[in-house]
């Protein structure tokens, strides 16, 4: 006997509205521009190497950012040169 199904499961997940923390005047970047990093902290853990921003932008001390809607942002500091 043949228990398994023919029907095809589909999951669909309801999209993550995104609501601002930010109370500022006037209010800081959102979370989609450019200057996102200009927010400010709301929440600030230097041992676990992270900052919350006021936009919902997880930014990590490699320069790395997680974004509200799953986005990652891959590390990008500034190259440093010596001098000759």
């Amino acid at each position: 006997m043949n228990t398994s199904s023919s029907r095809t499961t589909t999951f669909t997940t309801p999209q993550r509205k995104t609501t601002s923390m930010c109370q500022h005047q006037p209010p800081c970047p959102s979370a989609d521009s450019t200057d996102r990093e200009a927010a400010h902290l709301v929440a600030h853990h230097p041992e676990q190497g992270w900052s919350l921003l006021c936009n919902g932008v997880l930014l990590f001390e490699d320069t790395g950012e997680l974004l509200p809607d799953g986005q990652v942002i891959a590390p990008h500091r500034a190259r440093v040169t010596a001098a000759a």
